[in-house]
């Protein structure tokens, strides 16, 4: 037989691409393996939105001026797509308190000595959180829906249209994790992880249009959530599913919100995947 028979195949070298995807594959699937271990980490993550609907819709369905009415129901209406919003920022605390629980085991420093991409970490992380995320998400359209709320209470809306506003909030969800992997990062203790993931959405969320007309704001107040990346998201929702509440503004986000959220989350996205995986780099050295 002739020596190049008898030679083994050789097995070309995976793409620094394609490795990168198997690795962070890898790692997301580590990470959500560990979640169905901690069935309670998902149930309270689950439990938190919901009392957020059924507290907002009972309490303050009655006393919240949306156009020209108090009526409950078109409150509930208007509502869902700000707490929808709210559900998949709030994420964002969980991301950084399990990227910084394996800092504080030492789990990086184990990743660190498999052949294997550096951002593969983080980014299977953030794909783990995401599917949790939808997950939580599901369950909270069905709670939801269960209360009251209904698509195309306002304007026709369709399938698809659904579908799209679901996305968006997905797509934020996913860019805000981002975040939390850089809070998750950068402080030393799980416990710091959860309180700076947290501490700063509430003005984030609340110096917005989820849970109020941001119309009635004071002019300075309406111009910063006018031009927040969540108002953006929440405004596209409310058109996609057809819910009242749609602000009529001046603001290019409000104008145009399904383009401006998208853009948001890809620009908070690359900014942010940016400086986590530098950081990661730094704090594996």
């Amino acid at each position: 037989m002739s020596a190049a028979t008898d030679a083994a195949p050789v097995t070309a070298p995976a793409s620094p691409i394609g490795q990168s995807v198997r690795d962070s594959l890898v790692i997301a699937r580590r990470n959500l393996i560990r979640m169905t271990r901690i069935p309670e980490m998902v149930l309270f993550g689950i439990i938190q939105p919901v009392m957020f609907v059924v507290l907002f819709t009972y309490v303050f369905g009655g006393s919240m001026k949306i156009g020209n009415t108090t009526d409950a129901g078109v409150y509930k209406d208007f509502l869902m797509a700000g707490i929808f919003a709210q559900t998949v920022t709030f994420a964002t605390a969980g991301s950084a308190a399990g990227i910084a629980d394996d800092m504080q085991k030492g789990l990086v420093d184990r990743f660190r000595s498999l052949p294997m991409a550096r951002g593969a970490v983080l980014t299977g992380r953030t794909v783990a959180d995401l599917v949790q995320t939808a997950v939580t998400l599901l369950i909270l359209a069905i709670v939801a829906l269960i209360v009251g709320w209904r698509t195309g209470s306002a304007d026709p809306t369709s399938a698809g249209e659904i579908l799209a506003g679901f996305a968006l909030l997905l797509l934020l969800g996913y860019a805000f994790t981002w975040i939390g992997a850089l809070i998750g990062l950068s402080v030393r203790t799980p416990e710091a992880a959860t309180s700076g993931g947290i501490i700063w959405l509430f003005p984030v969320t609340f110096i917005s249009n989820a849970f109020v007309d941001s119309s009635q704001m004071t002019p300075w107040l309406r111009h910063i959530a006018e031009w927040n990346p969540f108002s953006a998201t929440v405004q596209a929702c409310r058109e996609l599913f057809g819910n009242p509440g749609v602000v009529q503004s001046d603001a290019w986000p409000m104008q145009h919100p399904v383009w401006a959220s998208v853009i948001w989350s890809v620009l908070i996205i690359a900014l942010f995947r940016t400086l986590a995986v530098r950081k990661y780099r730094s704090a594996a050295s």
